[in-house]
């Protein structure tokens, strides 16, 4: 299958074929749908959800396999490169007159949003909250944009938006709100991935995040026009809510829900949004995204590619990017560099002002910053705290954080930003940081020993041969300095008793000593090494 071309049904199918979904037929209580995606590894497929006419599907992206499959790629990584390509060579949606989403249509009066199976997620929910919506919205001088927000069910036609953190489309409502008028939205329900995750990437003002979903896609998203509004909704939808943000400001209070933080979140101040249309297909599937993972898998690449942008644009060299699950894909983020002298501290600054990150460790590129430990080590063996560490206060937060004191309704806090810079500073020998590598790791192995092998004995020497040994030994290392190893194994045809017998011997007659990288050398008139200063 052609995956540009791909829809949202067709990917269910692919999940299926590939034993990635599970149809559940017999009849399930909308209430337990949440625990059970929880508890499963496969996406769920509800075909008859108890009081509903409209089958459920979830967790489709909830997993990295699913999230990697959505995107046609083999792999993690690749996610990043396609979207990076995507942003580089945007594809314009392409306009069509209607879709199947039009099959079933339900205006004015007859709007009742209690009709679709909108489930509860964590047991401390507000309330029902659609949360795949993609949201189009159009703002008189900037044009589209695209997110996916959160609506909490307050009536048949009204719900909440969760805006309170800053973006494009916070901006477009306010911009509206002080206009006093209100701000059109569509909102798409059971769209495939590629929209998901364009609608999820954070583009400039005047950038149409659908023709980045076309880049992904590598063809145009078809866009359809809504009914009430003069807004488009994607025209492969299952189902579109047409809606406007009314122009009350963030006064409702809406909440809680179980956030990608993975924690409860708190309550929030919000707009109000008036639905003025329901459409959908006549066999219409409701999507309901699952917190936290689903909104993971695809989130963390979009990070990637705007940290990889901000360090190109400072001139930095990056090796390696993770933007770690611990930090919920949003805040933490390693990086490695290919250091120049002060590199550290500029790669901070830019990734720092990447979005809503919050912590930020740079590395060098022998740190693999895929593994904690290795970066933790970093942090134990190369930072000095007062030199090291920078702190950024007042910066843009991101109000989901629980950390933050609780602010005012509609305010938007300020956080503080952490940068650790992690890499071997200027002016500190290298050799300091050479990491211990074990001789002969290459020809013993552990597998070839418990299979039986042995090794041979080697020569045994008299007092005669550890003197001629040692002669032998004092004319190699006087001509350049070796490693005790190198000594070993140039003379490997003795035993090791025998050899360390004869730098024992040769230490007593010709004084060795060792080098600030501690390799054997000779002190004494009859070799030209010397240590400095004899």
């Amino acid at each position: 299958m052609r995956h540009d071309t791909e829809t949202f049904r067709q990917f269910l199918g692919r999940l299926r074929d590939e034993g990635e979904l599970i149809d559940l037929h017999q009849p399930i209580d909308i209430r337990h749908i949440a625990t059970l995606v929880d508890q499963s590894d496969k996406a769920l497929f509800f075909h008859n959800v108890i009081g509903y006419d409209v089958p459920v599907v979830s967790g489709i992206i909830r997993s990295q396999k699913r999230a990697i499959m959505s995107l046609g790629c083999t792999a993690y990584p690749e996610i990043e490169m396609k979207l990076r390509a995507a942003i580089d060579r945007p594809v314009n949606p392409n306009i069509v007159n209607t879709s199947p989403t039009q099959e079933v249509v339900m205006e004015g009066d007859a709007v009742d949003l209690y009709k679709l199976p909108i489930p509860m997620s964590s047991i401390y929910d507000g309330g029902p909250m659609i949360t795949a919506g993609v949201v189009i919205a159009r703002d008189p001088e900037f044009g589209l944009n695209a997110g996916i927000y959160r609506f909490i069910v307050k009536e048949k036609n009204l719900t909440g938006i969760d805006i309170v953190t800053p973006n494009n489309m916070r901006l477009f409502a306010q911009r509206a709100y002080e206009a006093g008028r209100p701000c059109p939205i569509s909102i798409s329900i059971g769209t495939h991935p590629y929209e998901i995750m364009g609608s999820g990437f954070r583009a400039p003002l005047g950038v149409d995040e659908m023709a980045i979903s076309g880049g992904l896609r590598g063809g145009p998203v078809d866009l359809a026009p809504c009914r009430t509004i003069d807004v488009p909704y994607i025209a492969d939808a299952e189902i579109v809510l047409e809606a406007e943000i009314l122009p009350h400001g963030w006064i409702y209070p809406e909440g809680r829900f179980g956030e990608f933080t993975r924690l409860m979140g708190g309550l929030h101040w919000n707009p109000i949004v008036r639905i003025k249309s329901v459409s959908m297909r006549k066999d219409a599937v409701y999507y309901a995204l699952h917190m936290p993972w689903e909104n993971t898998w695809l989130a963390a690449p979009t990070r990637y590619a705007l940290i990889r942008q901000a360090l190109k644009t400072a001139g930095v060299q990056v090796k390696d990017i993770t933007v770690t699950l611990g930090g919920c894909a949003f805040w933490h983020a390693v990086i490695s560099i290919k250091k120049q002298p002060g590199e550290g501290k500029n790669a901070l600054l830019a990734a720092l002002s990447v979005m809503d990150l919050k912590h930020v460790v740079v590395v060098d590129d022998d740190i693999d910053v895929f593994n904690p430990m290795d970066v933790e080590w970093a942090i134990a063996t190369r930072v000095q705290g007062d030199k090291d560490i920078m702190i950024v206060t007042g910066a843009r937060g991101k109000p989901l954080d629980p950390s933050l004191p609780p602010t005012p309704p509609g305010v938007v806090p300020t956080t503080a930003k952490v940068g650790i810079d992690a890499t071997i500073s200027e002016g500190i020998p290298k050799e300091r940081y050479e990491r211990i590598a074990y001789a002969y790791a290459d020809t013993a192995k552990i597998g070839d020993y418990v299979s039986g092998k042995a090794d041979e004995p080697g020569a045994a020497a008299g007092e005669e041969d550890v003197a001629e040994l040692a002669e032998k030994i004092a004319q190699m290392i006087g001509e350049a300095p070796r490693y005790y190893t190198d000594i070993a194994e140039a003379f490997s045809g003795y035993n090791f008793a025998v050899i360390a017998r004869a730098l024992g011997h040769l230490h007593a007659t010709e004084r060795l000593w060792q080098d600030a990288k501690g390799a054997m050398c000779l002190r004494g008139s009859r070799f030209a090494a010397k240590p400095p200063g004899a």
